[in-house]
């Protein structure tokens, strides 16, 4: 569980935070094997003893006050009596877990199981759109193959598809039998057979470890609509059966599929994970999308792009999702297409359900295969309800990530799927007007509180000589973690401006803007950003006494727009004028895909801060052999290339990695990088952090292009061609920062 925040030393009451400038707010990673410190927790039972404070419900923890009768909530200062239960627990010998560490992991009994622990299989089903082509059924069967390597023995498989139609596979026998249910095209998605009729589940469901050469059979037999027109040997089919044939029936498919899962949810398993493949627009029956409003007509009518194209369009797939967090199904979307897709409906069905939203612009260089296995090789957690407590000077505010609230209780979050890199985010408010000022004894608490359910795989069989396990049962185990942190107060504006995290900054910056983009568009989160580090700059030249207090365009001291005496702000400049480079806040006129946009929403939004920093401002490092590193990091300037003498250079931009060869590299030095070299080292080891499979491209400056390359160089003024007046240079950014705050401060 890393838990990071923006500032490590809190302000000492409301009127300092708001001179500061700052936010003020925390990221937490809760499924994190280590906190941010590289510490593990503390392992044990009991989580269900663990006392609880009357006032606030805060768990016992190791900054609390306790005698032999009572406890004092570190929280909320509660005193509270000690059950006897709980008086035994802490006069044992052995001292539990909570006293011993203050981030702990403990085990907790399954509600409604006579059993000690609930034992159920992992389910996984692969829905495969059929409405596409040849190429993206190869490389949606290339994934597959590599999600069945990843998967564990003991999984179970169900492979479908939809075009006009809903195809159950039943591979456990020797020949693989699809059974097809038509999808009617009308509104109301009445099926003309149940599922569990056509195919009984369990012989859907499909043991991985003795099924897995059927399961690649039956994905060497699928065939795209468009192929099916060529078995009678005519020259195709009437209007209305190419309507039916490319139609892609997506909405209903999934609702469906959730239905035919959901009969068995507790039962069979406790969470099953829905892998859709989509290469286009869902077009025909319940939940089709309208793609005739992406186009050029905006510019004709007047119309904002970004506010008809950022909302979704229909309600049906965050209702769907709702369906399915009740069923316990978890969706995942992978969608390879440069098809306007309207991902902006699409994406609910998968970020309110637990799971992930994937885009490729084409087959060719996709990683989606290595992505696949990749995700489904780390551990994750689900059934997942969290909760943040704070001590009484302050509060939470709003709350950022994918997961949907509790209809009942506030401030308590459920994530229905959450694995190792998955980040929210919270901010703060004081709740009183003097903070922290009255008691300056106590300092600043927090509690996280995450309670979480794990598949663990059978135990190999010690008696048996072969590495083979019990296949019979998977174990669910219900864990609470729990993480309680003090922190410092900053008493002046220099304590509280060293101790910023810039990149937790960054992190809940880029939850704001989005909000404001998707509510009132990507201009009002353009001026979201650029007023705050107006308001910032002018803030902290205040605090530092580096403006008088009049000011002028033609007089006065110089304002300091690069933060000189505070290192930890220095490096926001460039992180808020590179995201207003991104894409994720340009404007629709420059190119800007739709689809493209809200992928990097559900990507950026999802992102630990480390990570989020990369995506948003690559990391340009040099290298005078494949095996000396020259300098670590470099700006991103022509500049830089052109001062350095280092000719190989190495960008590393979270997604796409680069190594640059320039014109200037010695003729006898190998390319690409040989692989036992330390440049390949760096680069595997960057892929092997990484939460999804980076593009790894070399170019040689002179013999390949080297337009993409220089694309990242964000830092040159209009560096990608486009001629729009917003693509400006850093130093021309400066410039207009200094302007807008002399006139802040008139």
């Amino acid at each position: 569980m890393a838990v990071r925040t923006t500032v490590a030393r809190f302000p000492m009451e409301p009127d300092t935070q708001e001179s500061s400038g700052l936010l003020w707010g925390v990221t937490v990673t809760p499924f994190a094997s280590t906190d941010e410190n590289g510490n593990s927790p503390l392992y044990g039972s009991g989580g269900d003893l663990i006392p609880r404070c009357d006032n606030c419900w805060g768990y016992y923890n190791t900054y609390c006050d306790q005698d032999q009768w009572e406890w004092s909530c570190s929280l909320c200062g509660t005193l509270n009596g000690l059950s006897s239960e709980s008086i035994a627990r802490y006069s044992s010998s052995e001292s539990p877990p909570e006293v011993m560490s203050s981030y702990i992991d403990l085990e907790l009994p399954i509600e409604g199981s006579e059993e000690e622990d609930m034992q159920a299989r992992p389910v996984y089903v692969a829905a495969i759109d059929l409405a596409s082509s040849e190429e993206f059924l190869e490389l949606t069967k290339s994934a597959l193959l590599a999600a069945l390597e990843a998967l564990a023995p003991g999984s179970l498989f169900g492979l479908a598809t939809f075009s006009h139609k809903l195809g159950l596979y039943d591979v456990q026998g020797p020949i693989p039998v699809v059974k097809n249910v038509f999808l009617p095209a009308d509104s109301d998605g009445t099926l003309p057979i149940e599922l569990e009729d056509a195919m009984p589940l369990f012989s859907f469901l499909a043991p991985v470890e003795t099924c897995k050469d059927r399961i690649a059979s039956a994905l060497e037999t699928l065939r795209p609509t468009s192929s099916w027109e060529g078995t009678g040997g005519g020259q195709g089919l009437e209007s209305l059966d190419r309507i039916l044939l490319g139609g892609r029936g997506f909405g209903l498919a999934m609702e469906t599929l959730i239905s035919y899962l959901g009969s068995e949810h507790g039962n069979t398993y406790a969470l099953a994970r829905i892998f859709t493949f989509l290469s286009g627009p869902p077009d025909y029956g319940p939940g089709q999308l309208d793609t005739r409003r992406y186009g050029e007509q905006y510019a004709s009518r007047g119309e904002d792009a970004e506010l008809a194209l950022l909302p979704e369009q229909t309600p049906f797939y965050k209702d769907l999702a709702a369906v399915a967090v009740q069923a316990g199904v978890c969706i995942d979307i992978f969608a390879v297409t440069n098809e306007y897709t309207d991902l902006a409906s699409l994406k609910f069905l998968s970020i309110e359900s637990g799971g992930s939203l994937f885009l490729y612009p084409n087959t060719d260089d996709s990683t989606l295969p290595q992505d696949m296995y990749r995700m489904l090789s780390r551990p994750y957690a689900f059934n997942c309800v969290m909760r943040l407590r704070t001590s009484t000077e302050f509060k939470t505010g709003n709350s950022y990530g994918h997961f949907f609230p509790d209809p009942q209780y506030e401030n308590v979050q459920h994530i229905i799927c959450c694995d190792s890199y998955a980040t929210y985010a919270y901010d703060f408010d004081f709740a009183n007007t003097y903070g922290f000022a009255r008691h300056t004894n106590e300092l600043p608490m927090l509690q996280l509180a995450f309670q979480y359910t794990v598949v663990v795989p059978p135990e190999k069989n010690p008696t048996s000589g072969s590495n083979q396990t019990n296949r019979s049962k998977y174990t669910i185990k219900r864990r609470l973690r729990i993480r309680t942190m003090q922190f410092g107060v900053a008493h002046n504006f220099n304590e509280l401006y060293d101790s910023v995290d810039h990149e937790v900054v960054l992190s809940i910056l880029v939850h704001k803007v989005i909000l404001a983009s998707l509510s009132e568009g990507v201009r009002e989160g353009r001026m979201l950003l650029h007023d705050w580090l107006v308001i910032l700059t002018a803030q902290y030249n205040d605090a530092y006494k580096k403006a008088p207090n009049e000011f002028s365009s033609s007089t006065g001291t110089p304002i300091d727009v690069t933060f000189s005496q505070c290192p930890q702000l220095q490096v926001l400049l460039r992180l808020v004028f590179a995201l207003l480079r991104n894409p994720l806040l340009r404007f629709h006129e420059e190119g800007i895909h739709p689809d493209y946009r809200i992928y990097l929403q559900c990507l950026f939004s999802g992102l630990e801060p480390s990570s989020l920093h990369r995506a948003i401002y690559p990391l340009l490092t040099s290298y005078a052999t494949p095996d000396k590193l020259a300098y670590p990091r470099h700006s991103l300037s022509r500049a830089a290339l052109l001062t350095s003498e280092s000719p190989i250079f190495f960008l590393d931009a979270f997604t796409t990695l680069i190594v640059f060869y320039s014109s200037s590299v010695d003729p006898s030095l190998p390319f690409p990088p040989p692989h036992d070299c330390l440049l390949r080292t760096t680069i595997n080891k960057v892929k092997q952090e990484r939460s999804m499979t980076p593009r790894l491209l070399f170019i040689r400056e002179g013999e390949e292009e080297t337009s993409l390359f220089e694309s990242y160089l964000i830092e040159e003024q209009d560096v990608d061609g486009s001629g729009f007046p917003n693509a400006m240079g850093f130093v021309s950014f400066l410039e207009e920062i200094n302007q807008s705050v002399l006139e802040y401060m008139k």
